[in-house]
């Protein structure tokens, strides 16, 4: 047999009282059920925890031992009940993030300090995923939200806008093209030797890329996945690429990053990503402080 969270609190109100009538009273109810309570409870621990007759109530031996462990049970479930109201309510809990690897250049530790401020008690587990592999994720409960490239399937997701960057041209130091001093128009590229992005694990940027620069098997050298890997490539000579500006802040040496003509202004863009149906409160109440952010908080440049 066990004993029930009423029977305890009973208990304890008795215990500290040693009055029934006074105990009754303050947990606002007769004295019958509330003997009842204790006998059961007694009956349930097997032992006597109680010593009462009509003059007074006392505790036995073993009922001033159990107090001290009932008293930590109360606290336990009282602290139990909030932590459950307040992950219900979408103030505490865990959200799952993931985000590509470019966006660690810059606006992902912005968002998070974000959350972190206005959500202190949700804690927040990151994943590196290209955008693929995180709406897969999302349709399947791996993750919760996701800093991803667009397009979006907009029947199955939502989306925001977090963060715009122009593309820059990563040249190797001293390149013909830096000499210039001024912007490089694409059409200036077809014969430079180009490390590209997968068309596979980096589809967002070899779509922007070839959309504004004549990419051919000749002119591309190496095709990568990550921009750091290119960056390294670039500055090791063994072509040039195109990288988000936030690039700029990795700090690799042997690198200059040239301004680009006749691109739409700032093509590179960030999206804070769910599913429409998110049953995780957490991330509804992470979703609704990104989105009531002023724009310009995360719009930031570099």
């Amino acid at each position: 047999m066990t004993f029930t969270f009423d029977q305890t609190r009973c208990f304890v109100a008795v215990a500290e009282e040693l009055h029934f009538g006074r105990a009754a009273e303050r947990l606002q109810m007769t004295q019958p059920p509330l003997s009842r309570q204790i006998q059961k409870l007694e009956r349930a621990v097997g032992v006597q925890l109680l010593e009462r007759d009509n003059r007074k109530v006392e505790l036995t031996a073993a009922g001033q031992a159990f107090l001290v462990e009932a008293r930590r049970l109360l606290v336990l479930a009282g602290r139990s009940m909030q932590q459950a109201q307040r992950i219900q309510a979408g103030a505490a809990g865990t959200a799952r993030i993931a985000f590509t690897a470019a966006s660690t250049f810059g606006v992902l530790t912005t968002i998070l300090n974000v959350i972190s401020e206005s959500y202190p008690d949700i804690h927040l587990d990151l994943f590196e995923m290209v955008t693929r592999e995180q709406t897969k994720n999302l349709l399947n409960g791996e993750i919760d939200l996701g800093l991803a490239r667009p397009p979006f399937d907009p029947t199955a997701f939502a989306s925001r806008l977090v963060h715009r960057e122009e593309l820059l041209l990563a040249v190797p130091e001293g390149h013909r093209l830096a000499k210039l001093d001024r912007p490089i128009h694409p059409r200036e590229l077809s014969a430079e030797p180009l490390i590209m992005y997968s068309p596979i694990t980096a589809r967002y940027f070899y779509d922007l890329v070839v959309r504004v620069v004549s990419v051919t098997g000749e002119n591309t050298v190496h095709s990568v996945s990550q921009v750091l890997t290119m960056l390294c490539l670039v500055a090791g000579r063994r072509g040039i690429a195109f990288v988000p500006a936030t690039s700029t802040r990795l700090g690799i040496s042997g690198l200059e990053f040239l301004a680009l003509d006749g691109l739409p202004p700032e093509p590179v863009e960030l999206h804070l990503l769910w599913l429409n149906e998110n049953r995780n409160p957490a991330a509804r109440s992470i979703v609704d402080c990104i989105t009531g952010s002023p724009t310009g908080q995360f719009l930031s440049r570099p």
